[in-house]
Parts: C-alpha cells; sequence; structure tokens
C-alpha cells in the first residue's frame, strides 16, 4: 500500500473508532480536541504544553477535562466532529466554508477562532514554467486533498481569474493527492512526474532550500490579496451552547497563547519541537516562527475572499455577508476579516 493510501486508511480509521467511541452529549467541563501535523498548529501545541485551558477553566470556576487527537486530513475531523466523537477540530479555511454551508440549520458549524495567517507557496522544478499559465497536461501539481483541500480551492480562485469561471477546475485534472513530505521528496529529487508542489511551512523552506531549480510561481497570499488565514478551529452550535465556560476558556486559551508566541518566539519555538516531538532543525522552526509572512494570531484575515469566492464558483451554496456569518461570536471581540 503507498504512503498516500496508508495516510487516507489510518485517518479514515481514527474517525471511525472515534465515533464508536462516541457517546450521549457531555457535560460542560470536557472538551475533544483534534489537530493536524505541522507548524501551522503552534498555538494549539502552546495551550496544551502550558495547560492554557485548564487554566482559565478554574478562574471561571470550571475544571475541564482536556482530550487531545490527532488527525490527517479535513475529511476525517470533519466526519469526526458531525458524529460527535470531537468537540472542536481544525482544517483550513475552505474544508471549514464547506461544513458551515451544508449544515446551515443543523447542526450549524461555525469557527471559534482563527491559527494564523501563514502562506502556501505553489513551487515548480520545471524550469519551463515561469507562471500558472505555463503549466500543461505533462505537469503535475501535488496536494493534500485534490480538488477540495486548502490548496486546491486558493488554485481553483486564481485559476478562475486567469481563465474564468468556467474553467475553474482546469488544474484539478493534472493535480495529485500526495502529503507534504512525499511530495517535498519527489520535487526535490526531481525524478518523478511531480513537476510542482502547492506547499506548507516547514516544507516550502526544506524544499527551497535543497534545490536551486525549485522556485515559487506564486503564494496563497498573492491570490487572496495579502496576508490571510491558513487554517481554523471549529465547533457545532450544540456543543458551544451546552458548554459555555469550556467554550469561553477554550477562547481566553487560545488568546493567551497568541500573546506567549508573539512575546517570545524562540520559547515557542521550543515548545513546538517538545510537543511535536518534531525532528526537524531548532533553527529552522525558529525561522518559521519568526518569518513576518507568519503570524500566529486568532483573528481571522481575508477568510471572507474564501467565502466570497467560492460562491462565485457555486462551491458555496450559501453566500457569507461578513466574517461573523460562519464566526462563533467569541470571535467578534477582535478584529476580523
Amino acid at each position: 500500500m503507498s504512503l498516500r493510501r496508508r495516510t487516507l486508511a489510518m485517518g479514515a480509521a481514527v474517525a471511525a473508532t472515534l465515533a464508536l467511541t462516541a457517546g450521549a452529549a457531555q457535560a460542560e467541563g470536557k472538551i475533544r480536541i483534534a489537530q493536524q501535523f505541522g507548524i501551522g498548529y503552534l498555538l494549539l501545541d502552546v495551550v496544551r504544553d502550558q495547560q492554557l485551558i485548564e487554566k482559565h477553566g478554574k478562574t471561571l470556576g470550571q475544571d475541564i477535562d482536556v482530550e487531545w487527537a490527532s488527525i490527517s486530513g479535513a475529511t476525517a475531523m470533519n466526519e469526526a466532529l458531525l458524529a460527535g466523537a470531537l468537540d472542536v477540530v481544525s482544517a483550513g479555511v475552505p474544508p471549514m466554508l464547506t461544513l458551515w454551508d451544508r449544515t446551515r440549520g443543523r447542526q450549524n458549524v461555525k469557527a471559534l477562532a482563527a491559527l494564523g495567517s501563514l502562506p502556501n507557496y505553489l513551487l515548480t522544478n520545471n524550469t519551463s514554467v515561469k507562471s500558472l499559465k505555463d503549466l500543461g497536461p505533462k505537469d503535475r501539481i501535488a496536494v493534500p486533498a485534490a480538488g477540495v483541500g486548502f490548496q486546491s480551492r486558493t488554485l481553483q480562485i486564481e485559476t478562475a481569474r486567469l481563465f474564468g469561471k468556467d474553467d475553474f477546475k482546469r488544474f484539478d485534472e493534472i493535480s495529485v493527492s500526495l502529503p507534504h513530505p512525499e511530495a517535498t521528496a519527489a520535487l526535490v529529487s526531481g525524478g518523478t512526474e511531480i513537476s510542482t508542489h502547492f506547499s506548507s511551512a516547514p516544507f516550502y523552506y526544506q524544499a527551497l532550500a535543497a534545490n536551486p531549480k525549485v522556485r515559487k510561481l506564486i503564494s496563497s497570499y498573492d491570490i487572496l490579496g495579502g496576508p490571510a488565514t491558513f487554517n481554523v478551529l471549529y465547533t457545532t452550535q450544540k456543543y458551544r451552547e451546552q458548554n459555555p465556560k469550556t467554550t469561553q476558556a477554550f477562547y481566553a486559551a487560545l488568546v493567551e497563547a497568541e500573546q506567549i508566541v508573539k512575546a517570545d518566539k524562540a520559547r515557542a519555538a521550543d515548545i513546538f519541537i517538545r510537543v511535536q516531538k518534531s525532528k526537524l532543525a531548532p533553527a529552522l522552526v525558529r525561522q518559521i516562527v519568526e518569518d513576518p509572512e507568519n503570524d500566529f494570531t486568532v483573528s481571522p484575515q481575508r477568510s471572507l475572499v474564501y467565502a466570497q469566492e467560492l460562491h462565485k464558483l457555486g462551491v458555496l451554496k450559501s453566500q457569507a455577508g461578513s466574517w461573523k456569518d460562519y464566526f462563533f461570536e467569541e470571535a467578534w471581540a477582535r478584529p476580523g476579516s
């Protein structure tokens, strides 16, 4: 079985196991959180390491039992959330918006907070490709979830701008679902069909440093008009209403985690390495945390661009008039977009 299939199978297995163990609605004071892998989830690593949910729960007079799970992929996340096996999940803005759109009037899924604005880079090792318009049928674009994930949806928005709305899926035909580590190795080696990779941190840092032929064609920031939220945390209306103190403590914990990261980025890098048991070089982790392009903040940025553009393309049936339409009120106290 290939690495990609093993990864997908593992994600599905975890979701299925969680679904089987999901019981009745939990009483106030328990939260089950799932995060994916990578430095884009740094705020959650700080929350976990410093036990900030428990700390803010005590301030509110509420003991909170926190359970952490690691799942790869938005599909498994969404399935576990809707099955009641998880209380809060994390993924890119487009997968969250898809679930918000599909659950309106039922589970009413919305985001609680952003996890940061971090760009994704579309990289290539094909020397004849100077822009997206040069990509042809022989090129292969590696993305984590072809056609539906953060990277594909971002690429579809740019494709519609370049080639028209009716052709927004043009590059889906040459996209290949591949985990970031495997795609990075393929791009750097240059000996496979993979000539292009829509990559997140730390992988684009590694690829650009490892092979001088690898270069950036465009970034998600270029496509969205500036810094934009990468990942978000989201939950159901039912969980939030049944657990008001727990939800309040969780949001307060995230705000404090943001403050910790911005006050001492070296410490934040060390926390990431410790919690994730990362084998990345400490110098690289600090470089990423300190990079001014990366803003680890709970405030959403340019998420409405996704909501509006994906609605125009017909991916979303619902039209959002504001970012507050798909974020719960906890996030409204801070600036957002």
